[in-house]
């Protein structure tokens, strides 16, 4: 290998990832270990030691690192961020708490809301008013504001958000705020809502600033700490992390804002499906992403996935919109759609079967991984209905307890009337079902229709899934990548550097001054190029994208109009209605124009992000056929001997009839009676349902 190889670290609920690519010739070597909740950076440094001797790699060849995790969601969802305090405008120190006002579900009287993430005594108050156009009001009272910043230092705080009142138009008393209060109080991390999420919507805007200020302290000691243990390992190469909205950043810029990260691992994934189909000649796909916790999807349109302007996070009711805190941040557009490998199968109290969302996770895991886990998953169930080889679990390196599966299943069907391997089936079913239901309605949502897509699947468990959930949407065409059981991670490493900025412009189009549209788009531009320029990327290849969230004049909320090549009010209003008669089918007549924001995204691509992938280890080779197993396929009401092929031993053009299984060590992809499957030249399976 070369001197400048990239490592990719992904650490989900139940694996860490680890991925190391070369990029002068994409051999990638690929290793996965269990995660350890109780200190993820533990099972990192373990995984990368065991890749390291796998691979024969020395450490000092390794040039850059790229890092997504899960850490800061969990924080979020588990409430073990930093004690953290607010300090608002007086008058609305109750906003986290009163919220949008709306129920997520209408007529539940014990409606659970998503708590704050600060209780009430740690929300104060400072004197001080803005108008919505950022004139000065009230004068901001500093004396009086150190004060209630005392209390909330006397009462442990470590971490500080503050939200002044349409800062978003003038963020001068959020400013003069943070200056005082650091000379004040040296030690204090402090977030301003202006910094991190500068748009109208007060809630919002809170929520993010808050979130921002809960996670920043352990962001900050957790990528210090990592930094130290990656040198200390002898890996000379810098430290880059994934963002939500599918791109780089580099240390600083994470530390600064690492509400940036909390969907990171699942971005890289939608990324990794867009890479892979782009080389497999596709540019519409669902990218399907499925690893041991959770199921999640996005579209892919002209070979790049749609992006979002905001997301739920830590949602009190997993699979409800608006159960969850609203978070005003660019993210790759992810539609959770269903459980994971490790998810739990239970008889409900109606006695019907139940999956999930409860998950097994690392610890104690599926019942098959014999580390105390006594109730059935869908990994529980997959293996047991052969799709799954106990003797060749991540190449053979993790020791299976397929007995043990099976009387966990037995136990399971027999108190709901059930055959073993119908009950077994059962949840493999009940999962394909919630993944393709969620999934129909998602598309519908976006105005698309599932058989205009190839569904492509990454994570250890959507290639084992991925063929009746496609026959279920009806798509015809599903693709299994090489390495897809780390899709994520070799997505984080063809990923580009990344930052989107954002500010308020509230101005109707048809009175706006186009010259000051132009001076925010200039000034967003110089911030994120600055950015991008300190992550070392091809600055000769950055790519600048304008884009403004614009509505009719009275409505609630807005769209968000790319705006490339529209620089005049008649361009700006046709791009604004061909975006709104994509999502409505029709605009309004006569009805005024406003703008709300304007955006800006600057990418680059990454030194080192390879072009090209080989698998380590992957030969050449007439001699796939591994065998024959048994698998149970609905289609054929049975288990049938089927072929198993050994993936790193196909060639490029090889066709293979229906039933069949194909391992490589990260992961299983299965495919149904009626398939006409061959090998893409890139190296992808594709099968194609024909009968």
């Amino acid at each position: 290998m070369s001197a400048s190889l990239s490592l990719g670290i992904d650490i989900g609920g139940t694996f860490t990832d680890l991925v190391v690519l070369d990029p002068s010739d994409g051999r990638a070597v690929i290793w996965k270990e269990s995660t350890t909740p109780d200190d993820p950076a533990r099972g990192t440094m373990l995984g990368l030691m065991h890749l390291l001797k796998k691979g024969n790699i020395a450490p000092g060849s390794i040039g850059r690192v790229v890092h997504a995790t899960t850490l800061f969601t969990n924080a979020l969802i588990e409430r073990k961020g930093a004690p953290t305090g607010l300090l608002t405008t007086a008058g609305f120190a109750d906003t986290l708490e009163i919220g949008r006002e709306r129920k997520y579900e209408l007529y539940d009287l014990f409606l659970e809301m998503p708590k704050p993430l600060v209780p009430r005594p740690l929300r104060r108050e400072a004197r001080e008013r803005l108008a919505p156009d950022g004139q000065i009001e009230v004068p901001l009272d500093v004396e009086a504001m150190l004060h209630e910043v005392a209390f909330l230092a006397e009462a442990g705080v470590t971490s500080l958000a503050i939200c002044f009142l349409h800062s978003y138009a003038n963020s001068v008393h959020e400013r003069l705020a943070a200056e005082a209060i650091k000379q004040k109080f040296p030690r204090l991390s402090i977030t301003l809502s202006s910094d991190i999420a500068p748009e109208i919507r007060e809630y919002q805007r809170c929520v993010t600033a808050v979130a921002n200020a809960y996670v920043r302290p352990i962001a900050e000691i957790y990528l210090e700490n990592l930094e130290k243990a990656l040198k200390q390992a002898g890996i000379p190469g810098s430290l880059f992390l994934m963002l939500s909205n599918g791109g780089l950043t580099h240390v600083a810029e994470a530390k600064r804002a690492p509400v940036q990260l909390l969907e990171s691992g699942p971005a890289a994934g939608a990324l990794a499906g867009a890479w892979f189909g782009r080389h497999a000649g596709l540019d519409r796909v669902l990218a399907f992403d499925m690893g041991g916790t959770t199921a999640k999807l996005a579209l892919v349109d002209d070979g790049e996935p749609l992006v979002a302007w905001g997301f739920e996070a830590a949602r009190t009711k997993r699979f409800l919109r608006g159960s969850g805190l609203p978070i005003q941040i660019a993210t790759v557009e992810l539609i959770e759609i269903g459980a994971g490998g490790g998810s739990i199968a239970r008889r409900s109290d109606l006695g019907t079967l139940h999956v999930g969302p409860e998950s097994a996770g690392a610890q104690p895991g599926p019942v098959c991984y014999a580390r105390g886990g006594y109730e059935p998953t869908v990994t529980d169930s997959d293996l047991s209905l052969g799709y799954l080889n106990a003797d060749f679990f991540l190449g053979g390196a993790m020791r299976i307890d397929l007995a043990g599966a099976e009387r966990a299943l037995g136990s399971l069907s027999t108190s709901m009337g059930l055959e073993p391997l119908r009950g077994a089936f059962g949840i493999h079913d009940v999962v394909n079902e919630n993944m393709a239901g969620a999934a129909r309605v998602a598309i519908a949502e976006r105005g698309r229709v599932p058989q205009d897509y190839a569904l492509l699947a990454t994570g250890g468990a959507a290639p084992v899934h991925a063929w009746h959930v496609a026959r279920k949407l009806g798509v015809k065409h599903v693709i299994c990548p090489p390495g897809a059981g780390a899709g994520s991670t070799i997505g984080m490493l063809m990923a580009p550097a990344r930052i989107d900025r954002v500010a308020s412009f509230n101005m109707s189009l048809a009175s706006a001054d186009l010259s000051a549209a132009e001076a925010v788009f200039s000034g967003l531009e110089k911030d994120g190029l600055a950015v991008i320029r300190e992550t070392g990327a091809d600055m000769a290849k950055a790519r600048l994208r304008r884009l403004a969230d614009m509505r009719y004049i009275g409505q609630g909320f807005e769209i968000t109009v790319p705006l490339e090549g529209n620089s005049d009010r008649q361009g700006i209003l046709a791009a604004f209605e061909t975006a709104y008669r994509k999502l409505f089918g029709r605009t309004p007549p006569g009805a005024a124009v406003q703008f709300v924001a304007l955006r800006v995204s600057v990418s680059a691509p990454m030194p080192g992000a390879g072009g090209k992938l080989r698998l380590d280890g992957q030969q050449t080779s007439d001699a796939a056929l591994k065998g024959y197993r048994d698998v149970y396929f609905a289609d054929l009401g049975e288990k049938r001997s089927t072929p198993v092929y050994d993936r790193y031993a196909l060639t490029p053009g090889t066709n293979i009839t229906g039933p069949a299984v194909f391992e490589e060590n990260e992961s299983t992809f299965i495919v149904g009676p009626g398939a006409r499957i061959s090998l893409l030249p890139e190296g992808s399976i594709m099968a194609e349902y024909v009968s």
